[in-house]
This record gives structure tokens, sequence and C-alpha cells, in this order.
């Protein structure tokens, strides 16, 4: 397993849109495990492979307290959402330590692929419903800071490049 780097807001690349996983074989099931272990590493609940500069329509989630309850979703796809819509605070590893509320429906069904390339449909309702949608989104080329005020997206914009140019010093 390795950590993968994770790409930051607003670096062009998170806004590919994801191609369908076409296998799924050893090279997928390896990003898996990679991309589950970044996103424990970093302290995440939920991670595109978009995030890792890997375009393919796959995320992993845990929102589990103890981290032992891996989800994996390849090629997702939302069946229904609700019309029931709720604005949660979110964050994002792409955005890091920028939080703000984003409406989003309530529940949602989705179909998908698991690691063993079984199809599996979900119900979600809270905050698995809200963590499916954000990192479907990703998968869209589509991060959350976009559902805010453009004066927000661009203080946050400010914000994050200038942390880049600090880290490089």
């Amino acid at each position: 397993m390795a950590l993968l780097p994770i790409l930051l807001y607003p670096d062009p690349r998170l806004h590919k849109v994801a191609k369908p996983v076409q296998a799924v074989d050893a090279r997928i099931h390896r990003l898996i495990e990679d991309m589950l272990e970044t996103m424990y590493e970093a302290n995440g609940i939920g991670l595109a492979a978009s995030q890792v500069d890997v375009h393919e329509r796959l995320v992993v989630l845990d929102l589990s307290e103890e981290r032992n309850q891996p989800l994996v979703l390849i090629n997702p796809q939302i069946l229904w959402a609700s019309e029931e819509k709720h604005v949660n605070e979110e964050g994002c590893l792409s955005v890091p330590g920028i939080y703000d509320g984003v409406e989003r429906a309530a529940s949602v069904r989705a179909s998908a692929l698991d690691a063993k390339g079984q199809s599996q449909t979900i119900e979600a309702h809270g905050m698995l419903a809200v963590c499916i949608q954000h990192e479907m989104d990703h998968l869209l080329g589509k991060v959350f800071v976009q559902y805010l005020s453009p004066l927000k997206r661009n203080r946050i914009k400010t914000k994050m490049l200038k942390a880049l140019r600090e880290d490089s010093r």
C-alpha cells in the first residue's frame, strides 16, 4: 500500500470528468487499498479517485468511528434523490481547513460495483447521503466550493494559492 498525493484546489485536474472503470482487476484493487490508506492518513471520511489524479469513477468512504467499515463505489450512479434538502457543513481533503454549508438531497439511492465487482444498491440518508453526493461531484469534476458564492469561492482560491506558495518555499 502507498500514500497518494491529494490534489489541492484550485488545481485544474480536479475539474476533469472521470471515465468509467473498465475492469475490477488487480490495478483497481491496489488503487482502492492506496486510496483507503490515503483517506485514513488524512483523517478523511471520503475520497474520490479524481482527488488523487486518477480520473476513473471510483470512490471510497468510511464514516465509522473505528475506521474499519470501508465502502467502495465503482462506477457509482445516483438512481434517486429526495426532494427534501438539507444544508450541511462540508469540508474536503482537496480544500483543507475550509468548511461551509452546502445544500444537498437528504436521502439518495445509488448503485455501484463493490470492491469485488459485484453490483450493489445503497439507500443513504444523512451524512452518508451527503458524502456520496460530495464524492460523486468529484467524479464530475466539481469541488464543493463551486456551490458557494463567487465571493467566497475567490477568497478560498486566494487562501489556497497563498498556502501553496508558502509551502513551496
